[in-house]
């Protein structure tokens, strides 16, 4: 039997949500990756230090116990939630008092995501440029979710200009491209020294093909929508190869059921529980498995500068059923098999 040994997984770009979503979801990151960039897009966002250090308070509130369909599994581990402000233009005073709780701060354009009502509605240099400087000076990256509010399919590449104005202006901001999809940024990557990336799970295994080219598959949508075959492919390049500006980043976001398979239906997909799982697949099918470790926690590593809990997971080539829902919440591929399981975390 296939085995293949991670050291301290990282998800550097994860929504936990809170409440009772949050009970249910977070134990099933925190069961095997040692940390995670948690997204600060709750209602109300998070944008002070009372509420940075509530909202962890609650994470590790939350890592106890998790219900797997009708299973109940106690969990007992190691794991770091790296916390973000959501983007406003804050002073340097703030920033200063605050770098020590946060590793990032997350901008999102106004209403292009979910609970993103209150981001950016213009990328205006003078207006944004004292947090930025400050920013830069105090070493918080900043990752952006960059998308236009253009036609669907080409938002992230108009967002492009965005993303030179940021790294130009800002030549000592770490700028993190979050969740790219396309060919476009790929291609600017290397562009600039202090351009980086995270790239999904679901992004590397789907196009719009697979939401969209049958039967509707709400449990694959997802914004930034997945876009074309020559898009993964690139995606695929980077993160096979390890890229060394690109970290792995789930983007697994979590609605209850109802919400999904509705009219309207929102945005995201969950991945969580599965995520090591079918990178292992991914990667053993193209003969890359050696690069992995690179993609899921080494690069992360060196462009955040963090030292995660320690974590050994241990994934062998053995079947593993994925489980109609976690909680409400309905998984990729629900109820298919897949060829690699988690055998052992130490």
């Amino acid at each position: 039997m296939k085995s293949h040994t991670l050291l301290m997984p990282l998800d550097m770009h994860l929504h936990l949500r809170d409440g009772v979503m949050l009970e249910t979801v977070a134990p099933l990151t925190s069961y095997s990756f040692s940390g995670a960039i948690v997204m600060p897009n709750l209602v109300p966002p998070i944008t002070t230090k009372e509420d940075v250090t509530a909202y962890k308070e609650r994470i590790y509130a939350a890592l106890g116990r998790v219900e797997a369909a009708d299973d109940l599994l106690m969990v007992d581990d190691f794991f770091e939630p790296y916390m973000t402000l959501f983007y406003q233009n804050y002073d340097r005073a703030f920033l200063e008092d605050i770098v020590d709780d946060i590793a990032a701060v997350k901008l999102y354009p106004a209403g292009i995501t979910t609970n993103s009502e209150g981001g950016v509605s213009a990328f205006d240099l003078n207006t944004m440029r004292p947090t930025l400087e400050a920013m830069s000076e105090l070493g918080i990256p900043l990752c952006v979710h960059g998308e236009s509010d253009g036609f669907v399919m080409d938002r992230e590449a108009e967002f492009m200009t965005v993303y030179d104005m940021l790294a130009s202006h800002f030549p000592k901001l770490k700028v993190i491209m979050e969740h790219i999809t396309t060919k476009e940024a790929v291609a600017m990557l290397d562009k600039y020294p202090n351009l980086y990336a995270t790239v999904t799970l679901h992004h590397l295994l789907i196009t719009l093909d697979d939401v969209a080219g049958g039967m509707l598959r709400p449990h694959l949508f997802c914004k930034p929508i997945a876009k074309r075959p020559e898009d993964r492919a690139a995606l695929l390049e980077i993160a096979l190869n390890a890229h060394p500006k690109v970290m792995f980043g789930s983007d697994s976001a979590p609605h209850p059921q109802h919400a999904k398979e509705a009219c309207g239906c929102a945005a995201g997909v969950f991945t969580a529980p599965i995520a090591l799982q079918l990178l292992c697949e991914l990667f053993d099918a193209h003969g890359k498995l050696e690069n992995l470790q690179a993609f899921v926690s080494d690069n992360a590593q060196s462009i955040y500068g963090i030292c995660p809990e320690f974590k050994e997971v241990v994934l062998v080539e053995s079947p593993f059923e994925v489980p109609e829902h976690y909680g409400t919440v309905v998984p990729m591929y629900a109820g298919e098999t897949i060829a690699w399981s988690i055998e052992n975390v130490e």
